[in-house]
């Protein structure tokens, strides 16, 4: 078993998880810096004001990635602080961040990774009907185009979203991150459209100047066969969506990027506020990519039956992380095998990894068996997909560091460094040198 000779392994961030200054050098208010000062949004008030201070911290940061050895840094960027009401003028102290950022990656030979969007999305454009607003595709393709004329130059790789199944479904119909609406399905289906008219222009916009490659972050959990004869079943299983069940999953959100079609649920939706979907706009969203991110983090097992498709039960005391997701190492075959069955493009791991309860030792050190073994466990079963002919790119660990964990705050820790948020301490961990030795060793035994 091997991974291929130019694989990409890397680590992954999000700027609001992790930059802090977030009223500092002239960057603009998004809807996390709201959300998060609304009391009981975020676990125990936590806010990203500070986070993990990278903003101050680039270089120390930067330094630590070189460390693990790895050749590639996935990062986003945040809106605001590149264009502070998300229109208009440019905030040059945002463009010279990243520019640093950028610099600092090749200097040390990381290639960056960025992702335009990453759930901060500008106040001001939030006070303008935010991604109900149909104008805001325009606004994302600005903001597209200033991205690839200040760093096209040096960046190749690009995400225009980072799961729109979450940032929709959490933030616009549970509620639970920011705005913190609970909007009616048919207002649903209005914002999946804009944010794929958004990804398709922000795509002609990126396609301009020097050649990079691009692609979408989907948030994936794998239907797991539990046997040879469930496949069909978990590959049925695995790409649903409807209305009813606000299911927008993998079908809803890739089928019209790289198929240039919906599911026929949603043309079939003809209430009053249902959307207007035009030839024109599918043309728009189904700009060629080059790539499918995949963020997995766990699966569901599934098993046909003569009921029909079967969703599993967990047996009782099923491993689970401290956050409370099932530990299923075989959704990084499943879901890579099913994706690029289905769309034949190759896959990048863009997120995967573990939350731990961890602390440093009596001797200084942070230890973290169970999520070395989560890690070698999960990469098992992904090098099985490449050897059978899935087409994997690349692999990046959620996260670089522990960070803002959304409406969890600082309570979990996904990182492979560990923060000490009252000193801004890093410390790498067990599993921080676990991955550096596995990148050697896989790096040597390449095709």
């Amino acid at each position: 078993m091997s991974f291929k000779k130019n694989f990409s392994w890397g680590t992954a961030t999000a700027s609001y998880q992790i930059e802090g200054a977030a009223f500092e050098d002239g960057k603009g208010l998004n809807i996390w810096d709201a959300f998060s000062h609304i009391p009981g949004k975020v676990f125990d008030g936590h806010t990203g004001d500070v986070a993990c201070d990278h903003y101050h911290r680039l270089d120390e940061d930067l330094d630590l990635m070189k460390s693990l050895g790895i050749n590639n840094y996935r990062f986003s960027v945040s809106w605001s602080r590149i264009m502070p009401t998300g229109t208009g003028e440019i905030n040059p102290k945002g463009i010279d961040f990243y520019n640093r950022l950028i610099d600092g990656l090749i200097k040390r030979g990381i290639k960056p990774c960025m992702t335009i969007y990453h759930w901060d999305l500008p106040y001001a454009l939030h006070l303008k009907g935010g991604w109900l607003n149909d104008d805001i595709s325009d606004c994302f393709a600005a903001y597209a185009r200033c991205i690839k004329e200040s760093f096209g130059d040096r960046v190749h790789d690009f995400i225009t979203f980072n799961e729109p199944q979450v940032f929709v479904g959490c933030g616009y119909f549970e509620g639970s991150h920011a705005p913190g609406y609970k909007l009616g399905k048919a207002e649903l289906l209005r914002i999946g459209h804009n944010v794929l008219k958004a990804h398709g222009k922000a795509v002609k916009e990126l396609r301009k100047g020097e050649e990079c490659r691009i692609g979408v972050a989907s948030a994936s959990q794998p239907a797991i066969p539990i046997s040879e004869d469930d496949i069909p079943a978990a590959r049925e299983n695995y790409f649903q969506s409807n209305y009813e069940a606000f299911a927008f999953s993998d079908e809803y959100w890739f089928d019209p990027i790289i198929k240039g079609k919906y599911p026929q649920w949603v043309y079939d939706y003809k209430e009053i506020n249902a959307p207007e979907i035009t030839d024109e706009d599918m043309a728009l969203i189904s700009q060629p990519i080059d790539f499918i991110g995949m963020n997995i983090y766990n699966g569901r097992y599934v098993k046909a039956s003569q009921e029909g498709t079967q969703v599993q039960k967990l047996y009782d005391g099923f491993p689970r992380n401290s956050i409370g997701w099932p530990v299923t190492p075989e959704a990084l075959y499943w879901g890579p095998y099913f994706y690029y069955e289905r769309y034949k493009k190759p896959i990048i791991i863009t997120e995967n990894g573990m939350a731990c309860h961890d602390r440093i030792s009596a001797d200084g050190k942070v230890h973290d068996p169970n999520r070395i073994d989560y890690l070698r466990d999960y990469l098992y079963y992904l090098e099985k997909a490449t050897d059978d002919g899935v087409d994997v790119d690349g692999y990046y660990i959620w996260s670089l560091m522990d960070n803002f964990e959304w409406a969890a705050g600082y309570k979990e820790r996904f990182g492979i460094t560990y923060v000490d948020y009252r000193s801004g301490e890093r410390t790498l961990k067990d599993s921080a040198l676990w991955y550096k030795e596995f990148i050697e060793e896989k790096t040597k035994a390449a095709k």
